[in-house]
């Protein structure tokens, strides 16, 4: 990272952050190129180990490329302010984000609800009593983070 006065090197500071995001633009591997896709998702820290959940339906280019390579990268972001300084006729952005890299698992069919439950909770709808029916056309999936960076930059107010 260039900017280290940017850095957010704290666990439970980057956790903070996660908290606040909506959502996630995860990035997979498709033959050279990468492919993103912005997603809804659920956080869930297991012995210490951060976990990523996600769902979508049970074919598609998503799971396609999760099949060929399990890899995948991630980049969330909020808290987005524009502040002009018309004295230096200049600009700047504040905002706060996260990036890591990790290895995609599919949850077992026996964990899906329980993958789903931490997607509801990360929005703040942890008892939702969801109907089962479409549950067995839903692949949940997971991140396994092994990399993860925060980055702050807030403009001090004089």
């Amino acid at each position: 990272m260039r900017r280290r006065d940017r850095e957010i090197k704290e666990f439970d500071e980057i956790v903070k952050i996660i908290k606040k995001c909506d959502s996630l633009v995860l990035g997979l591997n498709d033959e050279g190129y990468p492919y993103l896709v912005p997603l809804n998702f659920g956080m869930d820290i297991e012995d210490g180990q951060l976990y990523l959940y996600f769902h979508c339906a049970k074919e598609g280019k998503k799971l396609d490329l999760i099949q060929k390579d399990n890899r995948a990268t991630f980049e969330m972001d909020h808290a987005h302010q524009l502040v002009l300084n018309d004295e230096k006729m200049s600009c700047t952005m504040e905002y706060e984000s996260v990036t890591g890299k990790g290895f995609i698992e599919i949850v077992s069919e026996d964990k899906k609800i329980k993958g789903l439950k931490i997607l509801m909770k990360h929005y703040h709808v942890s008892e939702f009593p969801f109907s089962l029916k479409p549950v067995k056309n839903t692949t949940v999936f997971r991140l396994k983070v092994i990399e993860l960076k925060g980055k702050r930059r807030k403009v001090s107010v004089k």
